[in-house]
């Protein structure tokens, strides 16, 4: 089923759906696994640009020989931008913490410290919702994948929704009106 909130067509999956990461079982698995990076709007491909020596010194060495030698993002099969790869596995921003051996975002890291004014692309902020602008309008969906398992677990087990869950990246990206409507949109579901 869909639901449609201005030019946006959502999935009821981001209803219905309960996920919560949980990074002490899957160690940003998401940022590892895949067959491609995350995708990036223009936007970002110019901020990363204007602040990558300011990121620079929270990735690991692997990440900043792979973007020395290739740029820190390349155009997929669909000619959008994804930031790079190491070696056709993590994401060129990934360093693993040393304590819990996660991937973490070097770019978020740089934006919590106080270093660049922008968070992580929102693709990866808004996963496990991924969205398709069309002409018309934006697609908005739950993808599921076997290694967040885990958060799906912990989800349930919390009884939060995907979108209560992401609350902060969706408004982020559509303004918190649409995530208002979004919350009205949830309570009209539960009545059915």
């Amino acid at each position: 089923m869909l639901v449609e909130i201005e030019d946006k067509i959502i999935s009821t999956d981001v209803f219905s759906e309960a996920f919560v990461c949980d990074l002490s079982k899957c160690h940003g698995a998401c940022c590892v696994e895949g067959d491609g990076g995350a995708p990036l709007k223009e936007k970002e491909v110019i901020l990363i640009q204007d602040h990558l020596e300011k990121i620079k010194p929270f990735m690991n060495k692997k990440g900043t020989e792979a973007i020395a030698n290739e740029n820190f993002f390349y155009l997929d099969e669909n000619d959008e931008p994804a930031t790079q790869l190491v070696d056709k596995k993590e994401c060129a921003f990934v360093y693993f913490d040393e304590n819990s051996n996660n991937a973490m975002c070097s770019i978020e890291t740089a934006y919590k410290s106080g270093e660049i004014p922008f968070n992580k692309p929102i693709s990866c902020h808004l996963y496990p919702i991924r969205t398709k602008d069309f002409n018309e309008f934006t697609a908005i969906n739950y993808e599921r994948w076997d290694i967040c398992s885990a958060a799906c677990k912990l989800g349930s087990s919390l009884k939060m929704p995907v979108f209560k869950f992401l609350k902060e990246p969706l408004i982020r990206a559509y303004g918190a009106s649409f995530y208002k409507e979004m919350e009205a949109i949830n309570d009209e579901l539960k009545k059915k």
